[in-house]
């Protein structure tokens, strides 16, 4: 026992020196996100002092930005089972080593979405509240209660099953499936979860009619497995770029026809809303005509939801057409689809629920520049600790750091050459 926790301390230690080393690209990429952070904590550090009054959100618009990219990034972590499910259930061996890249983006979104409803709270030391035994948790009744549940639970399922390979390819050993294979299945459906239950959120508040549709829950699920694979595709060419891991094209063409059947049943689902929302044309139309037209002379997010129209139709057309095969092409295609998708689910879907408030006040919301910083310190933030991740798993997965060489030097990162790719068997 005490050798057993001993190799896993060494395993944690070379892990975290892993993540201070790197060449200068490594270093200068950290050294940005580091300054944004910075900037995150600076103007979190003005709103906590001076309150949510710095942001601007008010009592007739009390969710802004925060919540925007909350509910967006909960997509983003359920999107790391859209690689799980290929390998695990239908045994698709060119995506095998790479879920463990899909999973740590999962926890990396999940860290955001933890961060981005932290700040969300006027009140943060206040959180107490929401721990079981402690303060009132208030479950089954409250949906708030499961959606706290449901992301921590997710965010626990991700760490083990990653930590766990990873530390069994440390120590060059087969993984016994019995002790990560359930967890894998719990996680499948876990992520699904997390999503539903972020959309019950806005489907249980029945003052809001623009939020009270049972295809919410659906649109969530049909955005999150179009943004999520979106991104990996784009990261995972990234890895290629600049280690010497080898990532199939294959690989990245499977994530595309993921991302292909989710776009067209995005859109196809954003029509139904669209039919449903203006045919009808009753009093609870209004929330909508605000966001696609216009209200009353408001008009503010009328080119936020139009450009996100446009950025999906676009990438919907190019995934159908086979020039999206082409990686140039693909690229251009998960860009357009995840800014889209980022626009629709999140200024497109949180705001336009405030406005008109139930007494019919027209109360137009943007964000401060304030709210902004945080924002981005957020990002950062999520970006830091995903390039931490993959500093440290990459190496190990590669089998340049394990147990065999434990006295050894932390390895520098191998660059891939420019003839590296031909060379590739």
């Amino acid at each position: 026992m005490r050798k057993m926790v001993h190799d896993y301390r060494v395993f944690l230690w070379r892990c975290l020196r892993l993540a201070f080393a790197g060449d200068w690209r490594y270093y200068a990429w950290m050294g940005f996100l580091t300054v944004f952070c910075l900037l995150g904590l600076n103007a979190y550090a003005k709103q906590f002092v001076q309150g949510l009054v710095v942001t601007g959100m008010c009592d007739q618009v009390s969710w802004g930005v925060y919540i925007a990219n909350f509910t967006f990034l909960v997509g983003v972590a359920a999107a790391a089972v859209m690689l799980v499910i290929p390998v695990y259930i239908y045994d698709n061996e060119e995506l095998h080593d790479l879920v463990i890249f899909g999973e740590l983006l999962a926890v990396a979104a999940i860290l955001m979405c933890l961060a981005f409803v932290t700040v969300d709270l006027g009140r943060p030391d206040r959180f107490w509240h929401l721990i079981p035994g402690l303060g009132q948790f208030n479950f089954p009744a409250s949906m708030l209660s499961w959606d706290v549940i449901v992301l921590n639970g997710y965010l626990l399922l991700n760490i083990h099953i990653c930590g766990y390979l990873l530390y069994s390819r440390y120590q060059n050993r087969r993984p016994a499936r019995w002790f990560y294979i359930p967890f894998v299945f719990i996680a499948i459906g876990w992520a699904v979860s997390i999503h539903t239950v972020t959309a019950f959120l806005y489907v249980g508040l029945g003052g809001r009619p623009f939020w009270n549709s049972s295809i919410v829950g659906p649109r969530f699920l049909a955005s999150a497995f179009t943004a999520g694979p979106a991104l990996i595709i784009l990261a995972l060419q990234i890895i290629r770029r600049v280690t010497d891991y080898r990532i199939t094209d294959r690989a990245l063409l499977t994530l595309r026809s993921i991302v292909q059947v989710s776009m067209l049943i995005n859109v196809f689902l954003l029509l139904n809303e669209v039919f449903k929302e203006f045919y009808s044309g009753n009093l609870h139309v209004a929330s909508s005509r605000y966001l696609y037209v216009g209200l009353e002379g408001h008009h503010a997010l009328v080119p936020w939801i139009w450009t996100a129209i446009t950025f999906n139709i676009v990438a919907m057309f190019l995934l159908v057409l086979p020039v999206s095969r082409s990686l140039r092409w693909l690229n251009l295609t998960c860009v357009l689809a995840f800014v889209g998708i980022w626009i629709e689910k999140g200024m497109g879907l949180v705001i336009p629920g405030f406005i008109p408030t139930p007494l019919g006040e027209m109360v137009e919301y943007s964000p401060t520049l304030n709210e902004t910083l945080v924002c981005f310190g957020i990002w950062a933030f999520g970006l830091l600790a995903y390039t931490i991740f993959l500093r440290m798993a990459v190496p190990i997965l590669q089998g340049r750091v394990c147990k065999a060489n434990e006295s050894g030097p932390v390895l520098p990162p191998r660059v891939r050459q420019p003839n590296a790719a031909a060379a590739t068997p």
